[in-house]
């Protein structure tokens, strides 16, 4: 190769790297940046593919510094793909089974599916984003559930709990999109029931996100030793340190407990080839997570997260 195709090679690999670089840098430094970086960081495992790209073009290059610079991104990858938060178990006896599931259903284009979902599986509790009044009509002369809590809206900002446990509504956290609250009876324990659904991060609208998912975190670390349940459409991944915080918080993801932190929730049209996941059910340390599955509900862009958790008394 001449000297020419190497300089060619040795530029891809230098703009590979810089492009991984700044992103794997604010996940480094454990903040999610300023526009294209809140974006990038929800897909930072697809940056192994750039990042390996360049390390190739850079030992064809022959262009050391820049193979030693693409290892050490390719080792900060690799060491971010871990899961998340600890997954230890709680010591107290097991009091209560709670099935919990999230879905989005898409401006309320998914409801058929979800009903069908919900009558196939029986989950205890069901949070819904994105449920328009039809929406909320159909569940509620579909579903079966006797308790309910919604924020009324259109499109996107309507939000519905349902719960087969009795309900005391609560004020939810205030959002531009709904996101109501509510404390369930669980076979005689008080249970904190929140959904989630804060603004995407699309460009100028990275301040609200982040303020909404502030609002998330500060309602978990407001629960003090009560039990939690805070479940929903996060528009957020592991890889965020918005959702990092409300982790920190004192919660934890149930995908995580159950070693399925990285499997894809949207867009479902590509996922699992290629998504992230965004949904979640995060549980405060009185649960564990026996099992999550990830339901595939035609007519909406995400896919429903079901989990499987237990209830443990003080220890």
């Amino acid at each position: 190769m001449g000297a020419n195709g190497r300089r060619f090679l040795a530029w891809c690999a230098g703009l590979a790297c810089a492009g991984a670089s700044v992103v794997v840098g604010c996940r480094a430094a454990d903040t999610d940046g300023i526009t294209p970086v809140p974006q990038m960081l929800a897909f930072l495992p697809w940056l192994l593919v750039p990042t390996g790209l360049g390390v190739l073009c850079a030992l064809l290059a022959r262009w050391w510094p820049g193979l030693l610079w693409g290892a050490v991104l390719l080792g900060l990858l690799a060491w971010f793909l871990e899961p998340y938060g600890t997954a230890g178990a709680p010591g107290g006896p097991a009091v209560a089974s709670v099935r919990v599931l999230a879905a989005n259903v898409e401006f309320g284009n998914g409801t058929p599916a979800l009903i069908a979902a919900v009558r196939r599986e029986r989950p205890d509790v069901v949070f819904v984003s994105e449920c328009d009044p039809a929406c909320e009509a159909r569940l509620g002369a579909n579903a079966g559930y006797p308790h309910r809590e919604a924020v009324p809206g259109t499109g996107s900002t309507g939000s519905l709990i349902l719960s087969g446990f009795p309900l005391r509504g609560t004020r939810g956290v205030p959002g531009t999109m709904g996101m109501p609250g509510a404390v369930a009876d669980v076979r005689g324990h008080a249970v904190r029931l929140q959904l989630a659904h804060p603004m995407p991060p699309v460009p100028g609208q990275v301040g609200v996100w982040r303020e909404e998912l502030a609002a998330l975190r500060d309602f978990a670390a407001r629960g003090g030793r009560a039990p939690t349940i805070l479940a929903g459409d996060f528009n957020a991944s592991q890889d965020h340190a918005s959702f990092r915080r409300v982790l920190d918080a004192g919660l934890r993801d149930a995908a995580r407990l159950t070693d399925d932190d990285r499997t894809p929730t949207w867009p479902s049209r590509t996922a699992p080839a290629l998504g992230v996941q965004i949904d979640h059910v995060l549980v405060s340390r009185e649960f564990s997570a026996r099992r999550t599955r990830f339901l595939d509900l035609a007519g909406t862009d995400h896919r429903a997260v079901l989990a499987d958790l237990t209830l443990h008394g003080p220890g």
